[in-house]
């Protein structure tokens, strides 16, 4: 049928790493992908660790501690664009801190002099931060060692891939592929520019609205954002969305103004009222494993996800 063991259908983060968790168990596996992972959403995210627009809440916390744990560890492999980044949360209504900040040793509660004018709640924690060009490539990199394969290919059909196992980390692409109508495309715009000299990270929910404001800096450069607007499909970026987050991002940060755009992202995340992480029959006696809707959390569920399936996988009779 097929000279590997198991095919995974998506190359952004959660089926790179799915791939690489299945190939270190000793599966033979490749990729089948319609976009190469720096085409994918995971290279629009900003990215730090969190586990943000995802479900159910506890399985996403055993999720996020894994990954909390994987990415904490490579900030010691210079390749992998992740380093520890410290900084801090603002809401502008009462709120208290999500459950799953109590991974982190460091997050403390601000006091009311340490909040920015007109916030009414807010944290300082450190996290991993993720480089997402410089990561997917590490990861890539990573596979291609591992003996994995990555094939440009346009799957119409799960069932139809020629493989003992199929892999279904498709993200967005679930929705018409599965077909799966309680995904939900929720759509993220950023701005990459260059970094004036901002060290720390800086997030305002905007009381979960559309719009709302981050910043996280890479070394010289900084990523700004953000939007979160439900079923918005366009990909090329807004120049409105993008004037919108260079004033409120400068208006925090206004050693901004003038800074040099490099570039403007778009990507849509899979966002679902749960992380779909289980597994169907197949004809023939083959398996189908659906790993998608992981929302905003790609990058933070993506190693607990991926040792999850694998452990079923490598459990299940044979």
């Amino acid at each position: 049928m097929t000279d590997v063991d198991a095919v995974v259908v998506g190359a952004g983060v959660v089926g790179l790493t799915t791939a690489i968790t299945l190939a270190e168990a000793g599966l033979a596996t490749r990729i089948v992908t319609a976009a190469p992972p720096a085409a994918t959403t995971s290279a629009t995210a900003g990215a730090i660790w969190g586990p943000v627009r995802c479900g159910p809440p506890e399985r996403c916390y055993g999720w996020a501690r894994t990954g909390l744990d994987v990415l904490s560890a490579l900030t010691d492999e210079p390749a992998a664009g992740v380093h520890q980044l410290s900084g801090h949360e603002v809401r502008a209504s009462p709120k208290e801190p999500p459950a799953w900040t109590d991974l982190l040793p460091d997050m403390r509660v601000l006091g009311p002099g340490e909040l920015p004018a007109g916030f009414a709640a807010g944290w300082r924690y450190t996290a991993p931060a993720v480089n997402m060009p410089v990561y997917l490539e590490y990861l890539l990199r990573r596979y291609e060692g591992l003996g994995g394969s990555v094939t440009a290919e346009t799957v119409t059909s799960l069932a139809a891939v020629a493989a003992p196992v199929v892999v279904n980390c498709t993200g967005i692409g679930a929705r018409t592929l599965v077909p799966d109508e309680s995904l939900i495309p929720v759509r993220g715009q950023i701005v990459v520019a260059e970094n004036p000299g901002i060290t720390e990270f800086y997030l305002d929910h905007g009381n979960n609205g559309a719009d709302y404001v981050y910043l996280f800096p890479h070394g010289d450069l900084v990523i700004l954002g953000g939007t979160a607007y439900e079923d918005a499909t366009d990909m090329a970026p807004r120049p409105d969305v993008s004037a919108r987050i260079m004033r409120d991002c400068t208006a925090a940060f206004p050693s901004l103004r003038g800074a040099r755009v490099v570039a403007e992202r778009v990507g849509l995340r899979p966002v679902r009222p749960s992380v779909r992480l289980e597994a169907e029959s197949l004809p023939g006696g083959r398996l189908l494993w659906h790993n998608y809707g992981h929302g905003g959390a790609g990058v933070t569920l993506s190693w607990g996800c991926a040792a999850e399936l694998t452990s079923a996988l490598l459990a299940a009779p044979h």
